[in-house]
């Protein structure tokens, strides 16, 4: 059984019995042996660091200085620290407050139990990477996955690392693809990186590509056309598929959608008429691709509005898209076990295969 060790550093802004009850969660939910600790001091948390090892430095300078060193650990700031460069083999989440530490520990058990994955870099920027995993047939179709997370640097490609272990179980290659977002980055920067993070897949056959949220909203733009819609030229899609997607920039912008994220991405308000048609899938319609546009009924009821809008939308405009939607939440479309993502994976491999 795998096992993984919570580490809080000693200036951890925190209760340390509440930062128990979460991974103790974690650790029944994932089925893996786990323990927390409560450093005294960096040294104590130095000699912590291994694999499966999860942790909290909290605002010791002496253990923040740990970061950097090369190790096989989770790094997990609950405030946001953007720019922190974490050691080689080591990978840093930060600013989704207490929430953090279980999706910490979802990391370092995926990072433990799926050691056979490939991170490919396509440029030189930190997180412009994909991580390849290969089923036993290595010829087999690719699904290429994007996280959302309303396009904040806060969220990150472990999102969909239960997609990317569930999709290998069903005989398809994933590729997990992390990009630049617009927050630090600017739009344009997002858009190039999305577009070169595929090409990088180069001539694999029938290529899916899948974003969740925010991501959708990237994943309906490749398929529209990488050329015409970023700055670099796409493989073709065979496939695209939205998981409670925000597909409706100009009403997600009117409606605060993520306390102004539409807005805040784009780097200017829906009034910008030519920069939201060149972005907003509503607007792209017809792509001309095959869409599986996939919505939670228990969701934010202005995504269910968006995704329902948008596949009559493309219906009428000509494309080949089915609807489905299922009993569930924002993050239910991503959860392997969940009944809704049970039927997108099926519907994906029947198209694929």
């Amino acid at each position: 059984m795998d096992e993984v060790l919570v580490v809080a550093g000693p200036a951890v802004v925190a209760d340390g019995g509440l930062i128990k009850e979460i991974a103790e969660r974690e650790f029944a939910a994932l089925g893996v042996r786990g323990s927390v600790v409560h450093a005294c001091d960096a040294a104590q948390v130095a000699a912590l660091l291994r694999a499966g090892t999860v942790v909290i430095p909290g605002r010791s300078a002496e253990v923040r200085e740990l970061v950097g060193r090369p190790a096989d650990v989770v790094w997990v700031d609950l405030d946001r620290a953007d720019g922190v460069e974490a050691g080689e083999g080591a990978t840093h989440l930060h600013g989704r407050g207490l929430a953090g530490v279980a999706w910490g520990i979802r990391h370092a058990v995926h990072r433990l139990r799926h050691p056979g994955r490939r991170r490919i870099r396509y440029g030189p920027h930190r997180d412009q990477w994909g991580e390849l995993y290969l089923p036993a047939d290595a010829d087999a179709p690719v699904v290429a996955l994007l996280h959302g997370g309303y396009w904040r640097s806060i969220w990150a490609a472990d999102l969909m690392e239960a997609l990317c272990a569930d999709l290998v179980g069903r005989g398809l290659a994933a590729w997990n693809l992390e990009y630049r977002r617009p927050d630090l980055h600017g739009w344009e920067a997002t858009g190039a990186d999305v577009a070169a993070g595929l090409a990088a897949l180069g001539d694999r056959g029938p290529v899916a590509v899948v974003g969740h949220s925010a991501g959708a909203q990237l994943a309906l733009g490749a398929a529209a056309g990488g050329a015409r819609v970023w700055s670099a030229v796409s493989p073709a899609v065979s496939l695209a598929v939205s998981l409670a997607g925000v597909l409706d920039l100009v009403e997600g912008d009117r409606r605060w959608l993520g306390s102004g994220a539409v807005a805040a991405a784009l780097g200017a308000p829906s009034a910008d008429i030519q920069r939201y048609a060149a972005a907003s899938p509503l607007l792209q319609i017809p792509l001309g691709v095959r869409q599986l546009i996939v919505q939670g009924t228990g969701d934010d009821l202005d995504l269910v509005d968006f995704g329902r809008r948008y596949a009559r939308a493309a219906l009428e405009a000509g494309d080949e898209v089915t609807y489905l939607d299922l009993p569930g939440d924002h993050f239910d479309v991503i959860t392997p076990a969940s009944p809704i993502w049970q039927a997108t994976a099926a519907a994906i491999a029947a198209a694929l295969t």
